[in-house]
């Protein structure tokens, strides 16, 4: 090779690592447009052709100029990570994907359809990953049980949305094609719930951002009110959310009425005890005036009794709350079985003597392993 000619083999590892270009802010890709000598109003442009028509490659970005779209090209990519396993429920409600990331990490990400009820409209929620893999260890979970591997980009939290979008407004157009009635309807993903794999507020950044991305109104455009973000409970960080001016929902994952309890499976609670996570979620609603959400995952045996919702009653009494109680999606290796229905209505029965409201979540999915880590644990084992 003379010394003028350019390595064939590093040009192409050049183009395999260029950035996602989904990582970046509004305001970064306005930077990156004026950078590249181009007007100001191509940002907005390329903005829409991500976020709003999905438009999965810069080549096919038929709003841009072909000299852009090149140098696009060039530096950055759309592509945050390729399908592994992708999975659908018996009933048809739910999809789960085993996506993998460039560099080679697991995670998952799972689309489910809602019909209308007394309550609510027809809806589709998808729920989506912050890290892969999670440090917190709860035990009852099939990704706690994996172990941390690291954050998740901006990037590879939105695509997850966008790839589902993709799926779901596939749906809503067959559905408007052969029923006019369904016209008028909002298309795609009506909800978005960080509820993967991996705690939220320990991606703070990266989790606000990816929100307000899904929010923005040029793009997805997904209400605030209609994205949840979970947490175990981090005291700081929940008092931290509380102060953003994004009016998103927040659910805390309790799982028990008390330390004693708690700590047994959830082992952040030795570090902060429920009556901390109490605190901030009071200090929450004192800021937001918004309703908190509790996750309370029923683990036959071990916090489904009578007695654990009469103190789960007492600790809740008076606060603008709602718990939603989860019959556990069993794991391999997870200890705890799923509870029967009688003892699930007997504490929802015990909650409502306190004025505390709940719903025993509908179950999505359990045949296609779409609790949290689950398909990625099977796909693991099947590897090895």
């Amino acid at each position: 090779m003379s010394a003028g000619s350019a390595d064939p083999n590093q040009e192409e590892r050049r183009l395999r690592e260029r950035p996602s270009i989904l990582d970046l802010s509004f305001a970064e890709l306005e930077e990156i447009v004026r950078g590249l000598d181009e007007p100001a109003y191509r940002a907005r442009q390329l903005w829409i052709s991500l976020y709003r028509t999905l438009t999965p490659s810069f080549g096919e970005m038929s709003t841009l100029a072909r000299s852009l779209r090149a140098k696009l090209e060039q530096h950055y990519t759309v592509d945050c990570f390729e399908t592994a396993v992708e999975e659908r429920s018996k009933d048809g409600s739910t999809d789960k994907a085993l996506l993998r990331l460039r560099d080679g990490e697991l995670i998952e990400t799972v689309l489910m359809r809602y019909e209308a009820d007394d309550h609510r409209k027809r809806r589709k929620t998808v729920c989506i990953s912050t890290q892969a893999g999670c440090a917190l260890g709860c035990t009852f979970c099939a990704t706690g049980q994996q172990g941390f591997r690291r954050q998740l980009s901006v990037g590879e939290i939105v695509a997850q949305v966008m790839r589902m979008e993709r799926i779901a407004r596939a749906e809503d157009n067959a559905e408007i094609a052969v029923n006019e009635r369904s016209r008028g309807e909002r298309q795609g993903v009506t909800n978005v719930v960080f509820m993967g794999m991996g705690e939220p507020l320990a991606n703070y950044d990266n989790t606000l951002a990816a929100v307000r991305v899904l929010n923005h109104d040029q793009g997805l455009h997904i209400g605030a009110r209609h994205i949840t973000v979970s947490t175990v409970g981090l005291p700081d960080q929940i008092v931290r959310l509380g102060s953003e001016d994004v009016q998103i929902n927040l659910a805390v994952s309790l799982h028990a009425p008390d330390n004693a309890t708690r700590s047994q499976t959830m082992p952040i609670n030795k570090r902060h005890p429920i009556e901390e996570v109490i605190e901030a979620c009071r200090d929450y609603v004192a800021a937001t005036n918004r309703k908190i959400f509790f996750e309370y995952v029923l683990l036959d045996g071990q916090n489904d009794s009578v007695d654990h919702a009469d103190r789960l009653g007492r600790l809740l009494r008076g606060m603008l709350c709602h718990v939603n109680l989860i019959p556990v999606n069993p794991t391999t290796e997870g200890p705890y079985p799923r509870p029967g229905r009688a003892a699930s209505k007997a504490f929802q029965e015990k909650l409502t003597t306190h004025g505390v409201a709940s719903t025993v979540r509908m179950e999505k999915g359990i045949d296609i392993n779409a609790g949290c880590g689950q398909l990625r644990a099977r796909a693991l084992t099947e590897t090895r």
